[in-house]
């Protein structure tokens, strides 16, 4: 697949990349080279059960659920320089209170 100088400043675009001028040929050549690896791997024969084999992969061993408190309120204290009444005490903001 040819890429063009076009096709990369759309993918920058789109992704949101300020690309320089003199990094352009670069970045075609490296976006090209990783399309074209792609396309490799899209053309390997994989058989029809390729799909499945996550599926048939043995099951994890998964630890059981223990509920547990957590004693939120005295870690959160350690945190703020002011915690009152089970919250952060924080300045006022006078520039948004209302006039």
């Amino acid at each position: 697949m040819t890429l063009s100088r076009k096709d990369v400043e759309r993918i920058a675009e789109l992704a949101a990349l300020h690309v320089d001028e003199e990094q352009l040929p670069q970045l075609t050549q490296q976006i090209a080279r990783i399309i074209d690896y792609v396309s490799q791997l899209d053309a390997v024969d994989t058989g029809s059960d390729a799909a499945t084999w996550l599926a048939k992969s043995p099951p994890q061993p998964l630890r059981p659920d223990q509920v547990r408190p957590a004693d939120l309120v005295r870690d959160l204290k350690s945190f703020a320089p002011a915690f009152r009444e089970g919250v952060f005490v924080v300045p006022r903001l006078t520039a948004m209170e209302d006039e």
